[in-house]
């Protein structure tokens, strides 16, 4: 990686303050609820009707919102995938494709200040709770396909094809490595783990949509 290379990717490392999840649906308050009681009791010891009575809600109102117990910790990951699509689909055409990629990614796992200490809980669950692994497979294909279709938008080719589908799975990669140093060490910044890992793979991404010239 050049020097110019190189501070391009550490000017980015920093998201703007404007940028993150707002808890703002009911959707995103049931699984604050849901979050602190799965802490708290454990996910397997806490009831859905425990959830749905300690967020005010009918059991019936929480499974509009939720189509299982295991959903919950997730919240409303449908709409986030959402707006990394929008802002994928917003980046310029003539930028690098691995540079959209960091933006995104940087974004995406953004939030307020105010929200660390259930953002560490949400992510803790999601990632070691053992009930939640199957559930979690399904959420991460929804979250690489957003990936892939982005690439492959760039490239001019399938998002089932084999590069796009790499790119989702390498960038899988740097977002649970981050998390998992980032729970482990709460003095470490995630939006600094994220672009670090990234940087491990500037250099394999940044020849992508670019021409060949091996001869």
């Amino acid at each position: 990686m050049t020097d110019r290379e190189g501070t391009k990717l550490r000017s980015r490392r920093k998201p703007s303050s404007r940028i993150g999840r707002r808890p703002s649906t009911t959707q995103d308050r049931i699984s604050t609820v849901g979050i602190e009681l799965f802490t708290e009791q454990g996910f397997d010891a806490t009831s859905v009707d425990e959830v749905a009575e300690a967020s005010g809600i009918a059991r019936r109102t929480l499974f509009r919102y939720f189509p299982s117990k295991n959903a919950i910790p997730w919240g409303d990951f449908d709409a986030h995938l959402a707006e990394m699509r929008a802002q994928l689909a917003a980046q310029p055409d003539d930028i690098p494709i691995v540079d959209g990629l960091t933006a995104a990614l940087l974004q995406f796992n953004a939030f307020p200040a105010s929200e660390e200490i259930n953002h560490r809980k949400r992510m803790g669950l999601i990632l070691r709770v053992p009930a939640l692994q199957a559930y979690s497979v399904v959420m991460y294909e929804g979250w690489r396909n957003v990936i892939a279709e982005y690439v492959a938008s760039r490239l001019g080719t399938s998002p089932t094809d084999h590069v796009p589908r790499t790119v989702g799975y390498l960038l899988l990669g740097v977002a649970m490595s981050a998390y998992e140093q980032w729970l482990d060490d709460d003095s470490l910044e995630l939006n600094e783990l994220l672009a670090s890992g990234m940087q491990s793979l500037y250099d394999g991404l940044s020849s992508l949509g670019e021409p060949d010239t091996r001869t």
